[in-house]
């Protein structure tokens, strides 16, 4: 197929829901239908093809994004699979990151749940187009126009229906095709596999045009052509409103609704069809903007193979003990046996292998060209985020951004001799997740892991135990704090020493003041240019960013504080770049003294699902966990209440939820911000 034909005929999604929304059930249903699979795969049985890792098939929940290719109605489908739990958000935001259109799945009883806000806001912020499939409509409380509504409630989102559901719960039969005007049904006989259309039936026909009206007055508001016809009553064939519908979702203003039952086998092909229709190919995505590593002048890639090679690195595999690299190529070629050029750690690599994934299988490819996500095998240093090119025409694409961890476990080997082993495989995992992090403590010595939540880094022990055949002692689960300052402190201080025989001086003065909470740290630079000269503002900004890491309180990192370096004193020759680098250091480190520094602790958004009889209990715990309630929502014979709680009092939870709810109330928690710590809670 020639390049721009095949590019056309490209789509590259993920699928993102909140946990137990039917995702991965879903998925599973794409792959059979497309034919790439002979058999459905189901997550509650643990034979999910997605789902390949043994934790995810115990657990019945997706861990890691796995990626896959398919075809459909002439199509090349390039899916990613993402997780739904929180403790993953990162595998979600990396994935989006390359995706050039997203299916998120909602539960048509659950609606749009906290998981689904973040992954939502997550395609906002990379401008992803969207489309949505209310899933599980033969379910109990299924309810397709309340989750509409909370689609535009929570997401601030234009839904567009363009296949509504006949029926719900058990009496849930099919969907009408509001563009094509069919009724569309599927027998569990075959699976799903066969779809039956037929003309839209009489009794059916009011509830068919209702919404055909509502599909029509909403498109016309984003096309000229669709508003003339609608506004003349002229007939709208489908060719026309596809096309409407298409540039209306790629131009994130509306967001095209399917609806269905991936379970019961109903409602999945139109979703495949929408995404053919709808979804952008990458011809239809803005150039990639990246900068010229030694100019910072912008460079514009687009999406055409004869151009200079532009890829990026998002997602890192340890494969039985070898490096998986998985890339978006942007733009240009890259062949199997060929060096690429890591811009980011100006590094040339030997590509050994290019793969094309399906799940944990693959196939080899001779090369990748422009739209393409694959695996790469060979790329020894290439990290998540980095961008790959060729040396001469090299450019940077912007760096991926990385949740901080909220919660430590201190690990030890069982034996001394695996102390060495231990360290090395705690490094790869850490080079698999960038929400991992690994230190150890200097008071006592001990091995610290990072992670986003209890689930994350119990994950990752049952992985370092089973993967890498280690035995560990896990300690309790601790927060991780943070500091920072309540007032303004300014100091001066002078560095004038030998060190390594030579003679290091440098002075500064600078002020530390707060920053406002959730802003991050600045570091501005406001001395005249006979104080502190402009090469070394490079210098200062590294050693205030250094000192932020490490505060005075207990040595957490410092957040939300602005230093602002005001004068100094630079002498020709005498004055140092390290000897204004110690100043700096010791000059901030005493301002954060003075500033009156207090801890923070990372504060959780809690919702709780709870039946009527135990609201009380529930409302009265979260008071005394520190927490404040934010409002209870009522929603089809239970509550949802909203609080916010410190994570430190959060620890154990579920079981006390359990016992206190009869195992009838359950609860979703997400990081929301640091606060201040209180003093002493119950």
């Amino acid at each position: 197929m020639a390049a721009e034909p095949r590019l056309k005929k490209m789509r590259n999604f993920g699928v993102v829901a909140h946990i137990d929304a039917g995702k991965t059930t879903f998925t599973e249903r794409v792959l059979f239908y497309t034919g790439r699979t002979h058999k459905i795969g189901e997550v509650h049985d643990g034979t999910a093809v997605m789902d390949w890792m043994e934790e995810e098939q115990e657990r019945g929940i997706t861990i890691t994004s796995a990626a896959t290719t398919c075809q459909w109605a002439n199509h090349i489908l390039n899916i990613i699979d993402t997780p739904g739990h929180v403790d993953f958000t990162i595998e979600v935001e990396r994935s989006l990151r390359v995706l050039d259109g997203v299916v998120a799945v909602f539960c048509a009883v659950g609606g749009v749940e906290p998981q689904s806000e973040t992954v939502w806001h997550q395609a906002d912020r990379y401008k992803v187009p969207k489309i949505a499939f209310i899933n599980k409509m033969d379910r109990v409380g299924a309810d397709f126009e309340a989750v509409l509504q909370q689609m535009r409630d929570k997401l601030g989102a234009r839904p567009l229906p363009v296949c509504i559901p006949w029926g719900a719960e058990d009496r849930f039969e099919g969907v009408l095709d509001l563009i094509n005007g069919r009724y569309l049904t599927w027998s569990q006989e075959d699976q799903g596999v066969e779809m039956r259309a037929r003309d839209i039936p009489e009794e059916m026909r009011e509830a068919y045009e209702a919404g055909r009206e509502r599909l029509l007055e909403a498109v016309s508001e984003t096309d000229d052509a669709i508003m003339e016809k609608y506004l003349g009553e002229e007939p709208v064939d489908a060719k026309e409103l596809n096309l409407a519908v298409r540039k209306a979702c790629c131009e994130l203003k509306l967001v095209p609704v399917f609806a269905g039952s991936a379970l019961r086998n109903k409602g999945v092909q139109p979703v495949l069809d929408g995404v053919c229709n709808f979804l952008p190919s990458p011809l239809d995505v803005p150039p990639v903007v990246g900068v010229h590593p030694e100019s910072g002048e912008p460079v514009e890639r687009a999406a055409r193979e004869r151009d200079p090679l532009a890829a990026l690195v998002f997602k890192v595999q340890m494969d039985q003990g070898r490096k998986l690299v998985y890339a978006r190529v942007y733009s240009g070629t890259i062949k199997s046996g060929a060096e690429v050029y890591n811009v980011t750690k100006n590094q040339n690599e030997k590509v050994a292998r290019l793969l094309r994934m399906h799940a944990n299988k693959r196939e080899r490819l001779e090369e990748a060209t422009a739209g393409e996500i694959v695996g790469i095998m060979g790329l020894k240093n290439s990290s998540t985020g980095d961008t790959l090119a060729t040396r001469d025409k090299p450019l940077l694409l912007d760096p991926m951004q990385f949740y901080e961890p909220v919660i430590s476990v201190a690990v030890e080997p069982k034996t001394v001799g695996d102390q060495d082993k231990l360290a090395l495989t705690l490094d790869k995992l850490a080079d698999e997740d960038p929400t991992f992090r690994v230190r150890v403590d200097e008071d006592t010595g001990q091995t610290v892991i990072s992670g986003m939540g209890e689930l994350h880094l119990e994950v990752l022990v049952h992985r370092i135990k089973r993967e890498y055949n280690l035995d560990v002692n896990v300690g309790r689960p601790q927060v991780v704090y943070r500091e920072t300052v309540t007032k303004t402190a300014k100091v001066s201080e002078t560095f004038d020493r030998e060190l390594g025989g030579d003679r290091q001086v440098g002075a500064v003065t600078l002020e530390v003041s707060p920053n406002p909470r959730g802003e991050g740290n600045a570091i501005v630079i406001k001395a005249p240019e006979d104080q502190v000269p402009a090469h070394l503002h490079p210098v200062l900004r590294q050693a205030a960013e250094e000192s932020f890491t490490s505060g005075v309180v207990l040595g957490y990192p410092v957040l939300d504080a602005k230093v602002t370096v005001a004068g100094g004193a630079y002498v020709q020759g005498t004055s140092t770049e390290l000897g204004f680098r110690l100043a700096l250091s010791m000059a901030l480190k005493r301002a954060l003294s003075e500033a009156e520094p207090v801890l923070l602790e990372p504060i959780m958004k809690v919702e709780v699902v709870v039946p009527e009889e135990f609201m009380g209990e529930i409302i009265g715990d979260l008071n005394a966990r520190g927490g404040s309630v934010e409002g209870v929502e009522p929603k089809g014979g239970t509550n949802i209440v909203k609080a916010r709680v410190p994570l430190a009092a959060m620890f154990g939870y579920s079981t006390a939820l359990r016992s206190a709810s009869q195992g009838r109330a359950i609860f979703t928690m997400h990081f929301s911000h640091y606060d201040r710590v209180e003093k002493k809670r119950d």
